[in-house]
């Protein structure tokens, strides 16, 4: 296996150590990478989602092809007071 290791100085060791809290820094660091990755992926699924809502007549050709949202029902139930 690769050596990942990575070289800090003590004032970053020591802040991440502290960020870790109680949990070894081994399995912060891998948990804080799995999170960044997840976010970045979240980020590119935004962006991609946004392109497409943003395509003129999206939502008219969807209404067209599924039929529109129905009208919100008028609420007329009477309350008790």
């Amino acid at each position: 296996m690769d050596d990942t290791s990575v070289k800090v100085d003590r004032a970053t060791r020591d802040r991440l150590k502290t960020l870790a809290g109680g949990q070894p820094l081994k399995e912060y660091l891998a948990d804080l990478a799995e999170r960044e990755e997840r976010e970045r992926a979240l980020d590119t699924a935004t962006a991609a989602f946004r392109r497409v809502i943003a395509e003129p007549g999206l939502l008219d050709r969807f209404d067209t092809d599924f039929g529109s949202l129905p009208a919100p029902a008028a609420d007329n139930t009477s309350r008790a007071a």
